[in-house]
């Protein structure tokens, strides 16, 4: 299994912090979301990495260069980082020669969090946070007939239940193909303004994607500078 980790954005709403390093660059604790990330993806097994770098791409290889914590990183670059974030993954499209575990790159987290998406039955998976309900910019894992149907900010109806996605999605290497055709559906429109999650709407619709809940657990997704807070009061305390 290996990891693809897109850290090519720009990260506009966060541009009081960003302007002066990518987002997975933040510290929170005295360290790096990236650092954090190698060092999970370490203690749970998963060695390799890819990342998709674009905006600032020199601070985050020097990053590695300095410390990769035991894991072997290459790099692919998004020429095209101010598009949207299905940029990022279609770039990565020909990583997917194993298992992979798909990450954005601005989340802090508990690395029990990760470690119950690498053990899970379920062959292709999301993270869910069945405690939080949708405000308005959260991204929703929509489940109906025990089977994830939509990543996205626009929850569709009917539903069974739903709870918020954490940004990380394991992919089987054998359906890989089914990602793929479902990003190009996108791709060949030229719809490069969206994000990838929205772009994988085949994909649920023809591989049965599993979930693991994980409510309770301490993480957030970094994109405002309130998250900014969150993580160093809330969060770091608690991993």
């Amino acid at each position: 299994m290996k990891a693809i980790i897109l850290a090519a954005g720009v990260g506009k709403r966060l541009w009081k912090v960003t302007q002066h390093r990518p987002k997975c660059l933040i510290e929170i604790g005295g360290r790096s979301l990236l650092h954090r990330y190698l060092e999970s993806l370490a203690s749970v097994g998963v060695r390799r990495v890819e990342i998709v770098v674009g905006y600032k791409q020199d601070m985050i290889r020097a990053a590695v260069a300095k410390d990769s914590c035991g894991v072997n990183v290459t790099f692919l670059v998004n020429q095209q980082f101010h598009r949207g974030s299905i940029s990022s993954l279609w770039i990565a499209r020909d990583a997917f020669d194993d298992d992979a575990i798909v990450m954005d790159a601005d989340v802090l987290f508990h690395r029990e969090i990760l470690r119950r998406l690498v053990s899970s039955p379920c062959e292709n998976a999301l993270l869910m946070d069945e405690t939080v309900k949708q405000t308005g910019e959260e991204c929703m894992v929509v489940v109906a007939g025990g089977r994830v149907i939509a990543l996205t900010k626009k929850v569709p109806e009917p539903y069974d239940y739903v709870g918020e996605g954490v940004g990380f999605l394991r992919v089987r290497h054998a359906d890989t193909p089914c990602l793929v055709s479902s990003l190009r559906s996108h791709i060949d429109k030229g719809s490069w303004d969206m994000e990838y999650e929205d772009g994988l709407l085949g994909y649920f619709q023809d591989i049965r994607v599993g979930h693991e809940k994980i409510g309770g657990l301490p993480w957030t997704e970094i994109d405002f500078i309130d998250d900014v807070k969150k993580a160093e009061l809330e969060v770091w305390p608690r991993l």
